[in-house]
């Protein structure tokens, strides 16, 4: 089986995955091997879309992460004894530009000292009046327990949630159906829109704005058994 190995540290595991009968490629692989935390999978995600990914843990931080020893769970793979877990993507639209995300969309004050103010609107209806503040996340059910669970001290397995950033008045999380369509308004920035861990971000000023849905896109994680 074809494998690229993904992760900042990857040579420590190198040896481990040619000594189980993996053959370790650059380009064009069955297989991603993550060796990192959840940061490294989503970046492995970006990097590698739509293939499947065995996770390994390099960090006390993933979620994904097999209880069992690296070694066992590369064996029970090769032995073809897993399961292909499918996570929700989201995708995001903004200035002629697409982004896809595995763990949240984040519009932020793009200066730290002023707050911004932006309007919603979930599947064309307003949901509000103009908000103020740091801005906001929207985040699949795995990106719930990040920045979306620091914001709202909460998580949540189905669907899209909306945390809002140090908002002026109060405005508490919403959960919304996974086929909800949001449009996220500026109506006084500058504001950033960020994706997951990416390093691409998109300057968001007034009058401009983004979209932000499910995508038919899925990550594909394997669940040795």
């Amino acid at each position: 089986m074809r494998a690229v190995i993904f992760g900042k540290r990857k040579d420590e595991i190198k040896t481990l995955i040619e000594n189980s009968d993996f053959e370790v490629v650059d380009a064009n692989p069955e297989i991603v091997i993550s060796y990192g935390g959840d940061g490294t999978i989503m970046q492995s995600e970006y990097e590698f879309p739509g293939i499947p990914k065995v996770v390994l843990r390099g960090s006390h931080i993933c979620k994904l992460c097999s209880n069992l020893p690296n070694d066992e769970v590369l064996r029970r793979v090769k032995d073809n004894k897993y399961s292909v877990l499918e996570i929700q993507k989201l995708k995001a639209e903004a200035k002629g530009e697409t982004f896809f995300g595995l763990n949240d969309v984040v519009i932020h004050n793009d200066d730290t000292r002023h707050a911004i103010r932006y309007t919603i609107e979930i599947n064309g209806v307003p949901i509000s009046e103009e908000i103020i503040g740091d801005g906001i996340v929207v985040a699949t059910p795995f990106g719930s327990t990040g920045y979306y669970r620091s914001i709202t001290d909460s998580f949540f397995e189905v669907g899209v949630g909306l945390a809002f950033n140090n908002s002026t008045e109060q405005a508490d999380h919403v959960v919304l159906k996974e086929d909800a369509k949001i449009k996220i308004g500026i109506t006084r920035g500058p504001a950033r829109l960020y994706i997951d861990n990416q390093e691409k971000s998109v300057e968001l000023r007034e009058g401009e704005y983004a979209t932000v849905e499910k995508s038919n896109e899925v990550a594909k994680i394997i669940i040795a058994s």
